[in-house]
């Protein structure tokens, strides 16, 4: 279930194929990790019942916990409750979200990216 949880869930965002950043994400805190050509994104995520998340990938890493919890709908209509207090990593370049929020709770995500610098945040998964 954690696995599942991690492909499926961790960011939450609903974006054109072209967009670069989530409508939902507020931005808390960036900085360069030192060392590296990478920077640290911190963020705070709230999706409302209703919001889709499309399928994405990241350049790098992205960790996340679930500040308040709810449930989700995936693209064969299966609901699953997304809960509180639960925390996964997505790994580079691995498509995940693809899914709705339903029922009357949003979904509130703490994120940490750890990403390329000068690549986009969310970008479209590439073509199979």
């Amino acid at each position: 279930m954690k696995f599942l949880l991690g492909i499926l869930f961790a960011s939450l965002f609903t974006f054109a194929a072209s967009a670069q950043d989530s409508p939902f994400r507020k931005e808390l805190k960036r900085a360069d990790l030192t060392g590296t050509n990478m920077e640290v994104i911190t963020s705070i995520s709230e999706i409302k019942p209703g919001d889709i998340s499309k399928l994405h990938i990241h350049h790098g890493e992205e960790s996340f916990y679930v500040l308040e919890g709810g449930t989700i709908e995936l693209p064969d209509g299966k609901q699953v409750p997304f809960p509180t207090g639960i925390a996964a990593v997505n790994v580079r370049d691995v498509p995940h979200g693809a899914f709705k929020v339903i029922g009357d709770k949003a979904v509130k995500l703490l994120t940490v990216h750890i990403v390329d610098k000068g690549k986009p945040l969310y970008d479209t998964p590439p073509s199979k």
